[in-house]
């Protein structure tokens, strides 16, 4: 478990603290691990915002904004799709993709959006492939949007 020292106060992501450990995990690497203040999760259902004292629970995650604060500064990821898992006060993601928001390229995510609407859907299969491609594409258009 991570810990920083402010001032003369220790804070860590243990139960009873005004802080969570954010944990983002990539198959190729640990994006992020860091004590911040709130986190956004980007559900596959909808958005879940977590704060420290959060009752334990795994979910599914779908595409979208990943948004934590820490000090008044927020910062942004794409995430694609994963797991959840927040437990004392440790929010761990897992997800096959995260990208910070300064990295989305407006341009190239309007590019995937266009790419996917421009899809034939012929059977069932390529339907479902489709609409998660759209809504994959979107969430990325709808991240670079605020990458500011």
């Amino acid at each position: 478990m991570a810990t920083v020292e402010v001032g003369a106060v220790e804070k860590t992501g243990k139960p009873g603290s005004d802080r969570l450990q954010c944990v983002v995990v990539t198959p190729e690497r640990t994006l992020f691990d860091e004590l911040v203040d709130f986190v956004a999760l980007p559900l596959y259902d909808g958005e879940l915002g977590v704060l420290p004292g959060r009752t334990p629970l795994i979910g599914r995650l779908g595409f979208g904004e990943l948004r934590t604060k820490s000090g008044g500064v927020t910062r942004r990821y794409f995430v694609d799709g994963g797991f959840a898992q927040v437990r004392d006060d440790v929010v761990t993601i897992l997800t096959n993709r995260a990208i910070p928001a300064v990295d989305v390229d407006p341009a190239a995510a309007a590019a995937e959006l266009e790419q996917a609407q421009a899809r034939r859907a012929t059977t069932e299969f390529d339907q479902a492939d489709k609409t998660k491609a759209l809504a994959r594409a979107r969430a990325l258009v709808r991240v670079a949007a605020h990458k500011g």
